[in-house]
């Protein structure tokens, strides 16, 4: 049986005409750009997540960098993010002059560890970036504080991890990317809440953040060839909007089937591999479902026999950010950060989309378990 990592077509056709619909609307009408449905979208984008600004923008990469300048950071400022995460969240920090700095993760979560956070924090300081590894909340209530003593901006890596909820203080449940001065969104089409193609968005209660991400998505300009800042050509096409408007009706749903299929992954591989480990406080939203072994060997061997089933396996991520050749000069290296070292060594993630069927989750899950009695050369 061949499964997918994700399966595009799985959940579109009790959406289609929705869809399709809502798509012939915009070609109807022909504003493409910033369009009426871009409006409605960032109001129900905004709502959803009880933020009071959603800003759309052409992808999550440039959510971040657009993020980090109406944040405030400038060239030489230090931002203290994650290791093991895309480079988008690292690279958009170098490209407006910032310098990345690396803390260490907690093995269990494989999200931003705040007592690593701590010990890097210097004069030069200007930003913590949790990254909501995997759609696993990081220790926002840590971080937040060590940002308020040290009076840092925070802004919430999110991409992976919509529909994802914590409890700060153990009070309200809030979402994330609603924690920090902002928080940002990519709608990649494997995402959670995912485009048709490209899209990403912003989210902040501060009005001055706020005004600028609306200027620096259009070139800088408020009236039109009117520019007080250089900005970017970075807006939510008009097409995606509409389409993000209907799916983000069933994401809640669909969150809910992820975590049915990450509970029965669990059952299944309790006393084969470490599954994922979701505190008391959180709310898991299962972008991937991130198993780990107890060797690269067992691991690799795993990654090996599925494949060969026809089963999609995915490492994310294989090498974290401080041992990338573009980070050389930094002079990160192994031992470092060994939380983050052993955890790319070890994890593997199985296919995880909302309509995975209990035949497909079954065939999965015993591949895993053949994989491990594999003998490790």
């Amino acid at each position: 049986m061949k499964i997918q990592m994700v399966d595009m077509l799985a959940g579109y056709p009790p959406i289609r005409e929705e869809i399709e619909t809502a798509v012939r609307n915009v070609f109807n009408k022909a504003n493409f750009i910033l369009g009426e449905e871009v409006k409605k979208f960032e109001a129900e984008f905004a709502a959803h997540n009880g933020a009071r600004y959603c800003v759309g923008v052409a992808n999550g990469t440039d959510a971040l960098r657009m993020a980090y300048i109406a944040g405030g950071i400038k060239p030489g400022d230090e931002v203290i993010t994650s290791p093991f995460t895309f480079i988008a969240t690292s690279e958009t920090l170098s490209q407006i002059g910032a310098v990345p700095v690396f803390a260490d993760i907690d093995p269990v979560t494989y999200t931003l560890d705040p007592k690593s956070v701590e010990k890097k924090i210097t004069k030069k300081t200007r930003a913590l970036v949790p990254v909501h590894l995997y759609g696993h909340p990081c220790d926002m209530d840590a971080l937040l504080a060590l940002a308020k003593k040290h009076n840092l901006i925070v802004i919430e890596d999110t991409a992976q991890a919509f529909t994802a909820k914590y409890r700060p203080g153990g009070k309200d449940w809030k979402y994330l990317g609603t924690l920090g001065h902002c928080g940002t969104f990519s709608f990649f089409p494997a995402k959670n809440l995912g485009a048709f193609g490209d899209g990403g968005a912003v989210l902040t209660n501060d009005d001055n953040i706020y005004a600028t991400l609306i200027q620096l998505r259009n070139h800088g300009s408020k009236a039109r060839y009117h520019h007080e800042m250089e900005g970017f050509n970075s807006r939510l096409d008009t097409v995606q909007a509409a389409v993000l408007s209907i799916r983000l009706k069933h994401v809640e749903k669909w969150t809910e089937m992820r975590n049915e299929v990450a509970k029965k992954y669990a059952e299944r591989l309790k006393d084969v591999c470490v599954t994922p480990f979701v505190p008391a406080n959180c709310r898991h939203s299962f972008n991937y479902y991130t198993l780990r072994f107890d060797s690269k060997e067992k691991r690799d061997n795993a990654q090996k026999h599925l494949t060969e089933q026809g089963i999609a396996n995915q490492i994310y991520y294989p090498i974290a950010l401080h041992l990338q050749e573009a980070y050389k000069r930094l002079g990160g290296k192994r031992g470092d950060l060994p939380a983050c070292d052993s955890a790319m060594d070890a994890v593997f993630s199985l296919p995880m989309y909302p309509e995975l069927t209990d035949e497909q989750i079954n065939v999965i899950t015993d591949k895993v378990k053949e994989a491990v009695k594999i003998k490790v050369k």
